[in-house]
């Protein structure tokens, strides 16, 4: 169960306080105060943002209402708290329970009270449907969980490319082992283009999820194909040490790298499907 603290402005689930402030929680004490109801996005806008502040409001909301989203474990493609009405604004479609009279709101009879609970239970609970990717149908996890995960790969990329350089004189000795003319040469050319052009990447990419960029799913789609043929390469990196760690192990390691890329793109899939949608709803909802 989650609980509403006006008065306090916290968002507790179970008594346990969740991270939940400025405008985003401003955006859910409306949208409960008119639990129900539907809140256009002009409405937030005059509640939220007045007429005398420049700021894009489009993306603003969006972000709100998808910081709302990720704090109570709710989906834009299968809500279960906020629902997007197109062109028109949002609904909170869960039960609303006030707290009791001891504890309400002041007598001032606001709907916007001191306290509420909100009645729908946890993505845990076994009454309610699971929030589903809309592609993949799986359970979407926690945000959190698929950025991190992201980010690690990120780090294990620039950990290989960092490492390459700083060794490359044995990468130069293992070409010369190839026993031909042009193969240290070449192979040390390989590992400074591509190391030299993936360590700015996994940087933006690293950056991107770290800052949350709402439309880091977007920009990876476009930008996968570089990343399998980077990644495809650096896959077949493992045998170049087959001397120190063996054929079977290289071939483990290499077949490991081939998968990563296609994880990545699972992950920023997981991570920005609610985002991406909110933001696609809410650009037309102008």
């Amino acid at each position: 169960m989650f609980e509403l603290d006006l008065s306090a402005g916290e968002l507790r689930k179970s008594g346990v306080k969740l991270r939940l402030q400025g405008q985003p929680f401003q955006v859910l004490a409306l949208l409960l105060a008119r639990a129900g109801e539907v809140v256009t996005r002009e409405e937030l806008q005059q509640k939220l943002w007045p007429s005398d502040t420049f700021v894009d409001f489009d993306h603003s909301l969006n972000t709100a209402i998808n910081k709302v989203r990720e704090a109570l474990g709710d989906s834009a493609s299968s809500p279960r708290y906020v629902e997007t009405l197109a062109r028109r604004g949002y609904r909170f479609i869960a039960p609303v329970q006030a707290r009791s009279e001891s504890e309400a709101a002041p007598a001032s009879g606001d709907r916007e009270g001191s306290a509420a609970t909100l009645a729908a239970s946890s993505s845990g609970s076994s009454d309610l449907p699971v929030a589903l990717h809309p592609e993949l149908e799986v359970p979407i996890p926690r945000r959190a969980i698929t950025r991190g995960l992201f980010a690690l790969i990120q780090v294990m990329y620039l950990a290989f490319y960092l490492s390459a350089l700083f060794l490359l004189r044995y990468v130069q000795e293992i070409g010369d082992a190839l026993r031909r003319p042009w193969g240290a040469t070449v192979l040390a050319g390989a590992v400074l283009v591509t190391a030299g052009v993936g360590i700015p990447l996994r940087l933006y990419l690293l950056s991107a999820v770290g800052f949350d960029y709402q439309r880091l799913g977007e920009k990876f789609r476009r930008i996968f194909p570089f990343v399998l043929a980077l990644d495809q390469l650096w896959a077949a990196a493992p045998f170049l040490l087959i001397e120190q760690i063996g054929l079977g192990a290289a071939f483990a390691v290499s077949a490991a790298l081939l998968y990563l890329p296609f994880s990545e793109r699972t992950l920023i899939r997981m991570a920005y499907v609610g985002p991406l949608v909110g933001a696609s709803v809410g650009n037309r909802g102008r």
